[in-house]
């Protein structure tokens, strides 16, 4: 047992006979004594450690590492007993490396490390090897040099002048280095033997290491003799085969007699499909009885006349026809989203007076968790249909759709007739999910694909590249939903019915929370069976304050996380009977609110209005702010706005400046005074025309003193004209400003139309006033002047620094309607 060395130390004394060396850690080879080898070197230590060998005597010491995937190795992850050698060549390569040419003098072990922090630096010293009786040297010799003969009868890498050499060797200990460095050992046992000074038990771990390596060799040859020999019987078999199926064709037998070929013959023949495809499927088969079974071409035709009789062809489900009951089972799944629920039922109503009638393509659009994919499912259960569904989300190969040719190594059909295979029936309905997800690359454009599957003139022919036939589509439901329009291909888009959906209100959240949601987590908590309720405005804490979303997945979210709280405290307390789940838990259990509403000002206040924006996840109230300053007429909006947001504010100061003279302002007002807009909470990025009468009337008020009506909000896209335009969200901004606690919304003359879309409550608690133009909306805005107020006076005249006799006339000005 060697033990491993420790650090010298600087109050160490080297013996005499040690030897201060570069050390050379190796990773893959063993550098036994006599053996020249080549080494490439690349780490900098070892590179260090070459130069320095280089330099004083070329010797350098050899040892391997205990892993070889160490790049910086210690001490402790060096074998300590290796090669004293010399170096005999060094070669730096263009890539940075060394190539040296060392050759190996004899064993050494390693005393100590000498730190060193350019390289290893160690004190070693000689190994010297015992005498022995050279009588059981000669016998081992022989031994050994018969072994390496047999050995190079098997490889005939080995060359005879090595032989030769070997055979010539006459010292034990050389003999055996010289045999061990030409075979390939492990390098654990190529270091036993490096470790082995006794040159006797060193040759006899050589013999039986050699003895094995034989054994595995031979067994290695024995292996490529019988996969030679199954190979050929493979080439024999074939060659038989065709000589029979060649006189079988002379005697007029070309049946084989095959019960798998007679059992799909009658396959074929008992599948409905469409006459091309069946001239198609026998010409086929006719092909698959002359080859032979064992060919690839077989297995080819065998999988393609597979495919054309799995596929349903005229395979169909029952469509219910009951107009009631499918309008029951769409608002149990689904509360609201009248408009996709009213087109269900007209299509089983034309359905039920029709008996051929080619299925509907929908497109629903809207925000992520709105049901879009689930009220495809609902469709499916409604009418009684089979339900398939295909994501298409980062799809960007046409072969997807459409399928490779037969001529491909492992072609298929594409994921529309998979689908249809897998779900058995040519009318299912079919939803093809993030339809607006695809992208293109040079393999092609799997939305320009689409344009057959989805075209009611040109799907009743789909033809699949690996059937190359035509298959009827025309009688599938397809659905397809996608979260934002424009990225759909026009063309696309034009072949489905778009059904939008805007997302959920607060109300309507309420009720899907309280119909839905609640009791499906109770029951997926383990809490069936048990008494607990949620009230009306915990549901609402939740639903406004811990949730920002046009869907319902993180309502459900929150709702999962409160049961999941419920069950823990179930199980803390055995006797707990029912439980009540309030506003104050809401709080307890989610933590603080995560986010805030818009909330009303205390007071009517001068240039601060109250505008309404619309987002994904619902209405907004968007405060707009005035500030008028000393200056030179310069316009400043900020807020994060967008393009169209700043022209906006640029067409309500040209207006503004337009009516000065109507307002009681000086026409000249924009040389003496700087104007700044800001739309609070700036980090958020805001875009749209709809602010326009918004900033129109905080303008109007910051410049006339007037204060605006705190209890009013706005919308609408201004003109230099002062015509209010139509916008977009009507539905979601005045529930964001009953939410809000606003009282009166000025909305565009031309959005009438859509207030049928406002809900009953709603539209009972606001007053909600079309407005044509800016007239009308300063009218009902901004509170009358009052000359009496002292502090009007002197914000008109801290926000305008004019001519003293005309700061009356700012003051007490009026609006023309």
């Amino acid at each position: 047992m060697i033990n491993f060395p420790k650090i010298l130390r600087k109050d160490d004394d080297s013996g005499p006979s040690n030897l201060v060396l570069p050390l050379l850690p190796l990773r893959d080879i063993v550098v036994f004594p006599h053996m020249v080898a080549p080494l490439f070197v690349g780490r900098t230590k070892s590179v260090n450690a070459l130069a320095d060998a280089m330099n004083s005597e070329k010797s350098v010491f050899l040892a391997i590492q205990k892993k070889a995937g160490i790049d910086k190795p210690e001490p402790k992850d060096i074998n300590i007993v290796g090669t004293i050698g010399n170096v005999l060549q060094l070669l730096r390569l263009p890539d940075g490396t060394v190539k040296a040419l060392v050759e190996g003098k004899s064993r050494g072990i390693i005393h100590n490390f000498i730190p060193n922090e350019t390289f290893f630096q160690v004190e070693a010293m000689v190994l010297t090897e015992p005498t022995a009786l050279p009588a059981d040297h000669v016998a081992l010799t022989r031994t050994i040099v018969d072994s390496f003969e047999e050995y190079a009868k098997l490889n005939k890498s080995i060359s005879k002048d090595l032989i030769s050499s070997v055979a010539g060797i006459t010292e034990p200990s050389r003999l055996a280095d010289t045999v061990a460095a030409h075979f390939s050992f492990k390098i654990e046992d190529k270091q036993r033997l490096l470790e082995e000074v006794d040159p006797y038990k060193r040759l006899s771990l050589l013999l039986s290491l050699i003895k094995m390596e034989v054994e595995v060799y031979e067994m290695d040859q024995r292996i490529k003799v019988r996969v030679k020999e199954q190979m050929e019987k493979t080439q024999k078999n074939y060659y038989l085969n065709e000589q029979m199926r060649a006189i079988k064709k002379e005697m007029g037998s070309e049946d084989d007699g095959s019960e798998e070929l007679d059992d799909l013959e009658k396959r074929i023949r008992r599948k409905r499909m469409s006459s091309e495809a069946k001239a198609k499927v026998f010409q086929e088969f006719k092909k698959l009885k002359m080859m032979t079974p064992m060919s690839a071409e077989a297995t080819v035709v065998r999988n393609y006349i597979e495919w054309i009789i799995s596929l349903p062809w005229f395979d169909r489900s029952r469509i219910h026809m009951d107009l009631e009951q499918a309008e029951k089972i769409l608002d149990e799944d689904h509360y609201g989203l009248e408009k996709p629920k009213e087109r269900i039922i007209e299509y089983l109503a034309v359905q039920a007076l029709v008996k051929k009638l080619k299925g509907p393509i929908l497109c629903l659009v809207g925000p992520p968790g709105v049901g879009k994919t689930s009220i495809a499912k609902s469709v499916a259960r409604a009418t009684g249909r089979k339900f398939v569904r295909l994501s298409l989300g980062g799809v960007r190969d046409e072969a997807e759709i459409r399928g490779h040719r037969r001529t491909y190594i492992g072609a298929m059909p594409g994921k529309i007739l998979q689908s249809l295979k897998k779900v058995g029936v040519n009318n299912p309905v079919f939803c093809l999910d993030e339809v607006d997800k695809m992208s293109m690359d040079f393999r092609g454009d799997p939305s320009a694909a689409l344009l057959e599957v989805l075209d009611p003139e040109q799907n009743n022919s789909f033809n699949d590249h690996y059937l190359d036939l035509d298959y009827d589509l025309s009688e599938i439901f397809f659905i397809t939903t996608a979260n934002t329009l424009p990225d759909i291909p026009l063309p696309l888009q034009d072949r489905m019915e778009v059904i939008r959906l805007p997302g959920y209100t607060e109300y309507e959240k309420y009720h899907i929370a309280t119909d839905y949601l609640v009791s499906k987590q109770i029951e997926a908590n383990g809490l069936s069976g048990k008494d607990i309720q949620f009230n009306k405005s915990a549901i609402y804490t939740i639903i406004q304050q811990y949730t920002r979303e046009a869907g319902v997945r993180n309502l459900e979210r929150e709702i999962a996380s409160i049961c999941r709280k419920i069950a823990r405290e179930f199980t803390k307390d055995q006797t707990l009977a029912s439980f009540r789940v309030t506003p104050k838990l809401v709080f307890k259990y989610l933590g603080p609110p995560r986010f805030r509403h818009s909330q009303v000002e205390e007071k009517d206040q001068v240039g601060i209005v109250n505008g309404l924006a619309w987002t994904q996840f619902g209405g907004e109230l968007l405060c707009v702010e005035t500030a008028v300053m000393p200056g030179k007429g310069s316009l400043t909006v900020t807020g994060k706005l967008g393009d169209v947001m700043k022209e906006s504010a640029q067409a309500a100061f040209s207006y503004v400046r337009s009516r000065a003279k109507a307002l009681s302002i000086n026409v000249d007002f924009y040389k003496d005074v700087d104007l700044h807009i800001h739309v609070p909470e700036g980090a958020i990025p805001k875009d749209g025309p709809s602010a326009g009468i918004a900033m129109g009337v905080s303008l109007s008020s910051a410049l006339t003193g007037r204060p605006v009506h705190r209890d009013i909000a706005m919308t609408g896209e201004i003109t230099l004209r002062g015509r209010v335009l139509p916008i977009g969200g009507l539905k979601e901004k005045i529930l964001a400003a009953h939410r809000a606690g606003i009282n009166k919304v000025l909305i565009p003359k031309e959005n009438e139309k859509d207030l049928k879309d406002i809900p009953a409550a709603v539209s009972r608690q606001i007053k909600i006033v079309p407005v044509e133009h800016m007239d009308e909306v300063l009218f009902h805005a901004l509170r009358p002047p009052q000359s009496d107020n002292p502090s009007v006076v002197e914000d008109a005249k801290m926000a305008v620094e004019m001519i003293p006799k005309e700061a009356e006339d700012l003051v007490q000005g009026t609006i023309i309607n």
